[in-house]
């Protein structure tokens, strides 16, 4: 039986604004817990993913970090992303945030530390972002992003610092699009980064005709196919999965291309600017 270690990684990378790169696909775990979370880290190590989602607010970084050690992957070859949520908002506030996340993962670094959210009533993101930078120059995290931020928001922390993010993680589907979004993203050099990829709006996505005749087409799996959109469209994706067979799944999302033809049908999925979670309030 092949090692976990030497499980080669089917899943391309992508370039960071600030150096190293970020596997294209990841494992999301929220809302596992610590125990499910570390059996699924394990399975999803044998498959063959090395990125992985977590953050504070998710309560499960003991079982992330368990998980990572157990999986029989070396640590430099993992991905580690964790979130600071709004209590570790406002100068400094995070130096103390991260050391009790890297203590509960076990590690002596991230690879990614995002803001969970800009809070942007509260004032303190730029402070926040301030921070962060500290933190990437010391070594405790080798990248730094956002999630949950808009332009405006973007605007007004690169203007203050002239540090741009490596990413913003946002809602994302092809119910949920967030065209001027993505397009301010890789304008400015991010990478924008999927939550609630399978999902989200106000329907059962993964239930519609239109991915039920692309799917057909393809032999494939309606999520295959939503995977596959995120592929295609240069994003970052983290689908939950606790089963073995899910994750495999995902993983041959790698294994076809959709054609024009299925492009433009699954953009009729598209329910508009105004559909998903505020950002401005949003708990993921």
């Amino acid at each position: 039986m092949t090692t976990p270690a030497s499980v080669p990684s089917a899943v391309p990378s992508l370039a960071l604004n600030s150096g190293g790169s970020i596997p294209q696909l990841g494992l999301g775990t929220w809302p596992l817990d610590d125990a499910e979370v570390e059996k699924a880290i394990v399975a999803a190590a044998e498959l063959g993913y090395r990125h992985v989602d977590t953050a504070v607010k998710y309560g499960n970084e003991i079982g992330v970090g368990r998980g990572v050690a157990a999986s029989g992957v070396a640590r430099e070859d993992w991905f580690v992303t964790t979130k600071l949520d709004g209590e570790y908002q406002g100068q400094d506030r995070a130096v103390a945030g991260l050391d009790a996340s890297l203590e509960r993962l076990g590690l002596d670094y991230v690879d990614l530390l995002l803001i969970h959210w800009p809070l942007p009533a509260r004032g303190e993101f730029v402070s926040t972002w301030e921070t962060f930078i500290r933190l990437r120059e010391a070594g405790k995290a080798r990248a730094i992003g956002v999630s949950n931020f808009k332009p405006a928001h973007l605007d007004t922390l690169i203007a203050a610092t002239g540090v741009v993010p490596g990413v913003n993680q946002i809602q994302l589907s092809p119910a949920i699009t967030r065209r001027e979004q993505r397009a301010y993203d890789t304008e400015h050099g991010i990478l924008t980064e999927s939550w609630s990829p399978l999902g989200g709006g106000s329907g059962d996505l993964l239930s519609s005709r239109v991915l039920a005749r692309v799917a057909e087409k393809h032999d494939r799996t309606p999520g295959q196919i939503v995977l596959r959109w995120h592929i295609q469209n240069g994003l970052v994706v983290i689908p939950k999965s606790a089963n073995p067979q899910r994750m495999a799944d995902n993983l041959a999302a790698f294994g076809f291309e959709l054609d024009a033809d299925d492009l433009a049908a699954i953009a009729t999925l598209d329910e508009g600017p105004d559909a998903g979670v505020d950002s401005d309030r949003s708990g993921h």
